[in-house]
C-alpha cells in the first residue's frame, strides 16, 4: 500500500465539472493498493495518518495531528503510484491490485477513516477525475505499508 499525503489548505475532486468531494484544511490522500497488500496494511496506514504530526503549532513547528486541527480528508484512489519507475519509460502497473479487490480495500480504508470522526470526502473509484488543491507548505510525504 502506498499513500501520497499532501497537507492542503483546500482541495476538491470533480467529475465532468461537478464537484463530488471538497475539503478545507487537511490531507489530500492519493491511495494505491498493490498485489501483496493485506487488510493489516490499512490498519497501519490509518494509525499513521491519525497520529502524523505535520500541522503547525503556535511556535510554527510541525507538532499537531489532523484531529488536533479539526482537519478534513480527501481520499483519491490512485493505482498509478504502483509503478516504481526503475525500469523503462512506459509505466507498468503489474504491481497494482486487481480493480475488483482494490475497490474493496479502498472502501474499507475510507470506512476506517470515517470512524475517526473527521470529515472524509472521496473520489469515485475507477472514474476519470480532476483534482484541484492548494498545497500548504508545500508539505508532501510518500509512505509505504
Amino acid at each position: 500500500m502506498k499513500l501520497l499525503i499532501q497537507r492542503v489548505k483546500s482541495a476538491n475532486v470533480q467529475i465532468e465539472s461537478e464537484i463530488i468531494g471538497e475539503i478545507k484544511q487537511g490531507f489530500l490522500l492519493y491511495v494505491c493498493f498493490e498485489v501483496e497488500d493485506t487488510m493489516e496494511c490499512i490498519d497501519k496506514a490509518i494509525y499513521k495518518l491519525k497520529n502524523l504530526r505535520i500541522f503547525e503549532d503556535e511556535q510554527n513547528r510541525m507538532n499537531q495531528n489532523i484531529q488536533q486541527v479539526s482537519g478534513e480528508i480527501l481520499s483519491i484512489s490512485q493505482f498509478t503510484l504502483s509503478w516504481n519507475g526503475y525500469k523503462g519509460h512506459r509505466p507498468s502497473f503489474d504491481r497494482s491490485m486487481p480493480p475488483q479487490q482494490a475497490k474493496i480495500f479502498y472502501k474499507s480504508f475510507n470506512n476506517k477513516l470515517e470512524e475517526l470522526g473527521l470529515n472524509i470526502q472521496k473520489g469515485r473509484f475507477g472514474a476519470e477525475m480532476k483534482v484541484y488543491s492548494v498545497n500548504d507548505g508545500p508539505v508532501t510525504f510518500m509512505l509505504e505499508f
